[in-house]
């Protein structure tokens, strides 16, 4: 039910999304077959493509691995969603950093205009919109391996007059480079970045029973969403009932052991009275 809700309400964000990006007399896309390729996309493997960042320096895809990204997908010549959607994600990632700590994972913004978004232009677009250095590139490539990289994330776009029609998409890939989750239109909910994110910072990875995992296991159950502070909070009620719980599963098995080795009866050898 709860993956039901979440396609749903991404069909209509898609819808809401699409529309701020079409070009006047163009055909606009059908939305139903913009969001049935942008899902189909979910968990398939990106591949390992070499992009181009603002520096001019490559960047293959495979170093940015181990850590889950988030891809902002946008053109720097865009002058309608784009710089909202980057505004919108800043704020997500702020928010996200603090939550989960700042090295938990990291942020790409993908130009997808082969032609136009250069290294140069990438740095300006970086600095107009103010985008924080730490942990955050921006890059390019050729227009054969950008096809190819938006086909993976099941992005839909094409040239129109003026720029393109585009669906204003989100794209979250896990520590694998798989794609996660998406996320649609230039001004989500917040939660709506960092649920995928807490769930593969927190709760996905099988690690074992460590006191790494089992803190992280307690910050994944304890960090929640307060709609009255807009903010992630880690809830101590949840984790003071956690300890509590586990406290009483001991002393039950406590006092179950101690029952069961009290019942117990030592075995003797039975000799017939003469």
């Amino acid at each position: 039910m709860g993956d039901l809700i979440r396609r749903l309400a991404a069909a209509a964000l898609l819808l809401a999304a699409l529309l701020p990006s079409r070009t006047q007399g163009a055909e606009s896309f059908d939305p139903a077959e913009v969001v049935a390729a942008s899902e189909a996309a979910v968990g398939e493997l990106v591949g390992d493509y070499t992009l181009v960042d603002r520096h001019g320096a490559s960047l293959p895809l495979a170093e940015l691995r181990s850590r889950p990204l988030v891809v902002s997908i946008v053109y720097t010549s865009c002058s309608s969603v784009c710089p909202p959607t980057t505004q919108r994600i800043i704020e997500a990632v702020e928010e996200a950093r603090r939550v989960f700590g700042a090295q938990q994972f990291s942020v790409l913004t993908l130009g997808f205009d082969a032609r136009n978004d250069t290294p140069a232009r990438l740095d300006a677009f970086a600095k107009t919109q103010r985008i924080p250095e730490a942990d955050w590139r921006l890059a390019s490539a050729d227009a054969a391996t950008l096809r190819r990289l938006l086909a993976d994330v099941g992005f839909s776009y094409r040239a129109a007059a003026g720029g393109f029609e585009h669906i204003t998409q989100t794209t979250i890939l896990d520590a694998e480079g798989r794609v996660y989750r998406h996320i649609y239109g230039d001004d989500f909910p917040i939660q709506m970045l960092l649920e995928p994110l807490k769930d593969l910072i927190y709760g996905t990875s099988l690690r074992g029973i460590t006191r790494e995992g089992l803190i992280d296991r307690i910050k994944f159950i304890c960090t929640t969403y307060n709609p009255a502070t807009g903010a992630y909070e880690f809830d101590y009620a949840i984790g003071f009932g956690i300890v509590l719980g586990g406290l009483s599963l001991i002393l039950t098995g406590i006092v179950i052991l101690r029952l069961w080795l009290g019942n117990r009866r030592p075995v003797g050898r039975c000799r017939d009275e003469v």
